[in-house]
């Protein structure tokens, strides 16, 4: 088992060496501290929109980097048949596939994290320069600690979007992993309509479908509440776990998955 924290490190550290993955964080840092300039443009609703915008840049900006990151992580060793020198040592290829999977997951934190203190920058600053009259005015503080519970649950939505993309890369291109990995995202947001679907629909085999479409793909919508926390809404703990709790369970599922076939791919 210590093969796969080697691996994780490894993977790590050749994610932090891609320019692209700077750029990324970069644009999503500057996204973040224009949120500002935007905010000032609308008396009395700024925090507001620095909070989404932020919250916004942070989810959207860390799909790209799980999605094109993650495809690359198998595929991209056997394009350039750097494969066959990894199988050929002593690990083993559950063990590549969780080391793999590991490192993204470690990439992903340390760009999480610079990114929230981004924001928590700008909001500080914001109320820093603000009047205290002013600032009694908002329906939460500019650093609320509940952004904390958006920015982990957006933290687990990536964590499963990895384990999809990993798990399409044991055994597609990239390409092809990523039309179906940003297929899967979109439908993921949209899940919950397939609940309500024999609703509009008078066939019973299509409402049926639904359905089991409905249990089977992934349920992207309940990591989404940034718009609770920027409306100063509660967002409880226990949906907080039972939301990772899905997550875990869901990643679980495709990393074993991604394990079998890749355990049984042949690479002659």
């Amino acid at each position: 088992m210590a093969v796969i924290p080697q691996i994780a490190l490894q993977v790590f550290r050749e994610s932090v060496r891609d320019k692209v993955l700077y750029n990324l964080v970069l644009f999503a840092v500057m996204l973040i501290a224009a949120s500002y300039l935007i905010g000032q443009l609308t008396a009395g609703q700024d925090v507001k929109i620095i909070k989404d915008l932020g919250l916004g840049a942070t989810q959207v900006f860390g799909l790209f980097i799980a999605v094109f990151i993650g495809i690359g992580l198998v595929s991209k060793e056997v394009e350039r048949r750097s494969i066959y020198s990894l199988l050929a040592k002593p690990v083993r290829r559950y063990e590549l596939v969780l080391g793999k999977y590991a490192g993204l997951v470690l990439t992903l934190a340390v760009n999480i994290a610079v990114m929230a203190v981004a924001l928590y920058a700008v909001l500080g600053y914001m109320a820093w320069v603000e009047t205290e009259e002013f600032r009694q005015s908002w329906e939460a503080p500019a650093t609320d600690p509940a952004m904390l519970l958006a920015i982990f649950l957006i933290f687990a939505q990536l964590m499963l979007v990895t384990a999809i993309a990993l798990f399409f890369s044991t055994f597609l291109g990239p390409i092809l992993s990523a039309m179906l990995t940003f297929g899967l995202i979109v439908v993921g947001h949209f899940n919950a309509d397939l609940r309500n679907f024999e609703n509009v629909v008078d066939s019973r085999a299509a409402a049926y479908l639904a359905k089991v479409l409905y249990y089977v793909l992934p349920n992207l919508a309940p990591f989404d509440v940034k718009a609770e926390v920027v409306h100063a809404q509660p967002v409880s703990l226990g949906y907080v776990a039972l939301t990772t709790g899905y997550a875990v369970t869901y990643i679980g599922a495709l990393l074993l998955a991604a394990m079998f076939i890749f355990a049984r791919r042949d690479f002659k």
